[in-house]
């Protein structure tokens, strides 16, 4: 049995590595899915415990957070945000500065893959407009989006999962994680200005753009104050004594309730895979956790907040995340965390997990989804052309969350 979970553990993990193996219709949620099929067919883990190892908080979460991540991006509220924002640049790298922090700071509590999904063409329509070489722009969305999402526990998938699975309060996440956030933006801006110094010299010299007509007002008079609550009832949830489940599937029902969307179209758009691809990755990793191999694993590679601890979460973080991208690799990563049972690890996983996004074009969904936007737009972000950057800003960004949280852990 030890020996049929491993191959099917790796078979399952080679499908979300290579996204589509050869002569056979696979991808990344699908080999996830097989592989748990496989796991309860093979006997690894029975029909029951399947069930009941899927982390539930961590997908009602999701599913209320894409529940108001829908509604506000069918209201065109992400749209109004950049364009107002990008419409107070006067030069070329105020236009870049505001891209940069518009993006981060809305990736923080919007979870970022729906944000550059939104901004992505904004940005777009105001660099043809203006004349300018969209590239750099686009590549310092996509690394502000990481490095913003770092923020929080709503900022990504696998901060989310971080949060519920360790329990660490929302304002207390937020406040440790804020300062790292903000230096690897101001990180990303010098390195930017630097690396295309004569793209972003000079003044702007170009009319505010104008999309109102994409907004729907009397929507959003609902929506953004539900969001607003949202994000205030987290900061309260210790004192309320209301989970973040709870809260975040509160304010999608009231959404859903009060809303001027049809909530038939508010269901179809949420991200059905992406929460088929979460529990079945619970799954597989929940039946490999019966293998003798994996605990042992576990026993021999303790893990302390020393700083050989923090290295080597950076140092895997920045490996594994490049080969099957930060969520599974995140989840993988739970048996050795629960294990160590430590706040600072747990934040230092989900620093390290997400600015390591930043080293290539496949290392995070927020890359890709960017890239594919901008090819549609004819615009091409080569593999070299993001790692130019990408290198330098990750080099800098993970050895600052690794001084950081060394830092942290003397000071407390």
């Amino acid at each position: 049995m030890e020996t049929i979970a491993t191959i099917i553990f790796i078979i399952t993990y080679i499908g979300i590595i290579f996204t589509r193996i050869p002569g056979l219709n696979i991808d990344r949620p699908s080999a996830a899915f097989s592989g748990a099929v496989a796991m309860v067919l093979f006997g690894i883990i029975s029909f029951e415990e399947a069930i009941f190892s899927i982390d539930f908080n961590t997908i009602i979460l999701l599913f209320g957070m894409m529940i108001l991540v829908v509604v506000l991006e069918l209201d065109g509220f992400f749209t109004m945000i950049a364009n107002s924002a990008i419409n107070l640049a006067k030069s070329k790298k105020q236009l870049l500065f505001i891209i940069i922090f518009a993006t981060g700071i809305s990736s923080a509590f919007l979870v970022n893959d729906a944000v550059v999904l939104m901004f992505t063409p904004v940005i777009i329509r105001i660099c043809i407009s203006s004349k300018l070489n969209p590239i750099p722009y686009l590549i310092s969305e996509i690394m502000a989006s990481n490095a913003g999402s770092v923020m929080t526990i709503t900022g990504n998938p696998q901060n989310i999962l971080i949060g519920i699975t360790s329990e660490i309060a929302y304002t207390k996440f937020l406040l440790l994680m804020l300062p790292l956030s903000l230096i690897s933006m101001m990180i990303i801006y010098f390195v930017m200005t630097l690396l295309y110094k004569d793209e972003f010299f000079g003044e702007l010299g170009v009319e505010a753009n104008d999309f109102s007509n994409g907004y729907h007002y009397d929507s959003m008079k609902y929506s953004v104050p539900i969001f607003l609550l949202v994000i205030l009832l987290f900061f309260m949830s210790k004192i309320v004594n209301i989970s973040y489940p709870m809260i975040a599937i509160f304010g999608g029902a009231l959404v859903l309730l009060f809303g001027k969307i049809k909530p038939s179209k508010i269901i179809k758009e949420v991200d059905w895979v992406l929460l088929l691809f979460f529990a079945s990755l619970f799954i597989v990793v929940a039946a490999i956790e019966k293998t003798e191999w994996l605990n042992s694993l576990i026993e021999s590679t303790p893990i302390s907040e020393s700083f050989n601890g923090l290295l080597f979460i950076h140092s895997i973080s920045l490996f594994l995340s490049q080969i099957v991208s930060n969520v599974p690799f995140v989840i993988l990563m739970l048996p050795l965390m629960k294990a160590s049972s430590n706040e600072l690890l747990w934040l230092s996983l989900a620093s390290a997990s997400t600015l390591a996004g930043n080293l290539t074009i496949i290392g995070a969904m927020a890359n890709l989804i960017v890239i594919e936007i901008a090819k549609s737009s004819k615009i091409t972000i080569r593999f070299f052309e993001f790692f130019k950057g990408g290198v330098i800003i990750t080099s800098l960004t993970m050895l600052l969350s690794l001084i950081y949280f060394f830092v942290i852990n003397k000071i407390f």
